[in-house]
């Protein structure tokens, strides 16, 4: 620094020479910002991964010119963040193929962009049964849909695929019902007293009856429940799922689920499904490998090709004739004792046909 007139054409003062001893605890930081970054863009690590694996050989010595962790993720995370891109530049060429070379990118748009191909597409057209999160508009006509409760996806396929039997999925059901307990403040309760949990789980179990059952099976449920603390649970469950009474005490008003939406038991007859568990299984598992919770979509798109790669072998190895994966013999079991109740189903015993049920199902 040095110090010059007003009109700045001559020095008052002349700069001072600095002279420092010399620091070799910032060296060890500085590779280390430098480590981190260069991980964080060829690395799917998560943040916390990246920072810890590279903390395990800093010398202890330096950690008195150690940035706060906060600011050390925060390093790694503004390495990764998504580059502003258009409509039309977001993907390159290879990622709009895929590996085998066939066209994968169906739609984009400025904010969204679907991957499919031919060969998928013709697939699920063959496909009586759909197991889904969502649905779009185009020339498929499934026998059945199994989807989770949202009401956008039930308005979607009313109006897009009006002859096809909709279900929603059985572990969704459960869960509606679960996080309402928590709410209404009976979790502990459930937890604890037996029989409050078994009158719960019997609300679950309203699925397993026939139509025409349905209701009377409710009555007879809410009449198990010995206390108050159940109240706001079961006029939930009566506006939500079974309809209030009308005031003129003829029939019940419309719930906000239908009881058709929600009933196994012609399906269970079929031996068709129940939950969704598959799909719910297929993103956690797709979640686990991407491996950071904001990926760029560079980095999005190429999981989902290497998804794709691993759909294709799939899809051939059924072709040829391979079995599909068996389930797991708890869950085989489980399936067989529902079915055989339901098999044995008697009008004139519905409560001990609840309590059966409900030992046989979980939130």
């Amino acid at each position: 620094r040095c110090h010059t007139n007003p009109s700045m054409d001559s020095f008052l003062s002349q700069p001072t020479d600095h002279n420092h001893a010399p620091n070799p605890e910032r060296i060890p930081v500085i590779e280390l910002n430098n480590k981190i970054k260069a991980r964080a863009v060829i690395s799917e690590e998560s943040t916390s991964t990246i920072l810890h694996s590279s903390l395990r050989t800093f010398p202890l010595s330096a950690t008195s010119e150690l940035p706060r962790t906060e600011m050390l993720m925060q390093t790694i995370r503004r390495q990764r963040q998504t580059p502003i891109t258009t409509s039309t530049d977001q993907l390159s060429g290879d990622l709009r193929k895929t590996y085998r070379g066939e066209e994968f990118l169906l739609h984009e748009e400025e904010h969204m962009i679907i991957f499919t191909t031919k060969s998928n597409l013709t697939a699920l057209k063959q496909s009586k049964h759909w197991f889904a999160d969502g649905t779009f508009k185009d020339d498929f006509r499934p026998e059945t849909i199994l989807s989770d409760f949202e009401s956008g996806t039930i308005k979607t396929i009313k109006e897009m695929l009006p002859n096809t039997t909709h279900k929603g999925c059985l572990f969704h059901f459960g869960q509606c019902v679960w996080r309402q307990v928590q709410s209404k403040g009976v979790s502990t309760k459930y937890q604890e007293d037996e029989n409050f949990r078994l009158n719960v789980k019997m609300l679950i179990g309203l699925a397993f009856l026939p139509l025409s059952d349905v209701i009377t099976g409710f009555d007879l449920v809410a009449g198990e429940f010995n206390d108050d603390d159940a109240d706001d649970l079961l006029d939930y469950f009566e506006r939500t799922w079974i309809g209030e009474p009308k005031r003129r005490g003829v029939g019940r008003k419309k719930p906000q689920f239908d009881i058709p939406l929600w009933n196994f038991y012609d399906r269970v007859m079929a031996n068709l499904p129940r939950p969704n568990n598959s799909v719910e299984g297929w993103h956690n598992a797709f979640a686990n490998r991407v491996t950071v919770a904001h990926p760029t979509i560079q980095k999005l798109a190429e999981k989902i090709r290497c998804e794709q790669s691993k759909f294709e072998v799939d899809i051939a190895h059924l072709l040829q004739g391979h079995q599909p994966k068996s389930k797991k013999t708890c869950h085989r079991k489980l399936d067989e004792r529902i079915a055989r109740l339901v098999r044995d189903y008697d009008p004139l015993r519905i409560s001990q046909y609840l309590k059966s049920i409900a030992v046989n199902v979980s939130l």
